[in-house]
């Protein structure tokens, strides 16, 4: 413990290290700053200071863009577990003491949109001293906020591949196809798979839950589809069919919270996809009071509050 003392002497303080993982994530020093508070100068001193303790350059500017050197991004990482360890140390402290208020970080998938709100929202009337920040990304961005174990939990469709994730599913998602209200195919009570898939369709980008969750079923049906755009959001897909560009594919929830105007679900061979909603958490990282209480919500309440199973009229 003494080396471990005397290297940390060598390394900076806690606080310098802190302000360069901010500056990193931000970019930026200016916004780093505007973060936290700061004035631009006491942020660049203090990595100054830091780059002279280390006897390493941590970072130069390019134009109006900072680039970090090897020594930089080494000393981002480790500090990055380094600040992770205290915030483990703040969890475990508040659990013993049982503290019932403090904070709760959610990331979501852009689907997950539509309806976390309605269940975050029951469970915050129970906890209104409780603060909750909720992020809303595509699916590669909150994988990434998982890997950096940056929240308490995670919302997905389509989960990543990972042994230290621990997923519990919390509710049916289920993929409905969807054309304009004038289009043919609304006339039709029974539309078979190979006909709906000759159709213009728009499909959600590459990676998204929804996408491979579309890819796979077209695939174990042998059916191609006639893809005519890729779109990223949800909503402009919605937008996007109503203008007559197409049909698609889209989660119940997007229709049943997003609103149906102008849209027509139809009976389509083998659809609904059936997929599910998986609450996910990192197993490493230690839950805090609040955390555990929302996770017990979630698995014993949260699939009651929603009724979608009756939302929709199938033409």
């Amino acid at each position: 413990m003494l080396n471990a003392y005397r290297s940390h002497r060598h390394i900076g303080s806690v606080r310098q290290l802190e302000l360069l993982v901010v500056v990193y994530e931000q970019g930026s020093i200016t916004k780093a700053a505007q973060l936290l508070h700061l004035t631009q100068p006491t942020v660049s001193m203090q990595l100054t200071k830091l780059a002279q303790t280390l006897g390493l350059e941590l970072y130069y500017s390019s134009g109006k863009t900072l680039r970090f050197t090897q020594a930089g991004m080494l000393v981002v990482e480790e500090a990055r577990e380094i600040l992770r360890r205290f915030e483990y140390l703040n969890i475990r402290l508040d659990k013993l003491k049982g503290v019932q208020t403090g904070e709760l970080s959610l990331a979501v998938v852009t689907t997950a949109q539509y309806f976390i709100p309605h269940l975050v929202g029951e469970f915050s009337e129970q906890f209104p001293e409780l603060n909750i920040t909720f992020k809303v990304g595509n699916r590669a961005q909150t994988i990434e906020r998982s890997v950096a174990d940056e929240d308490d939990f995670y919302v997905f469709s389509h989960p990543p591949e990972d042994p230290d994730l621990e997923l519990i599913d919390f509710l049916p998602n289920r993929l409905l196809a969807i054309a304009p209200e004038r289009h043919p195919l609304t006339q039709q009570t029974a539309i078979s798979l190979a006909e709906f898939s000759r159709y213009p369709f728009l499909m959600r980008e590459a990676g998204s839950g929804t996408e491979h969750a579309v890819s796979d079923f077209l695939a174990e049906h042998q059916i191609t589809a006639n893809v005519r755009m890729t779109i990223e959001s949800n909503e402009a897909i919605k937008h996007a069919v109503i203008s007559g560009l197409g049909v698609s594919i889209l989660s119940e929830h997007t229709l049943s919270y997003g609103g149906l105007s102008g849209l027509s679900v139809l009976s389509v061979e083998h659809l609904p996809i059936q997929t599910q909603w998986y609450l996910v958490r990192r197993k490493s990282r230690p839950m805090s009071p609040i955390a555990e209480r929302f996770l017990s919500y979630v698995k014993q309440q949260g699939s009651q509050l929603f009724t979608s199973d009756q939302q929709f009229v199938v033409s």
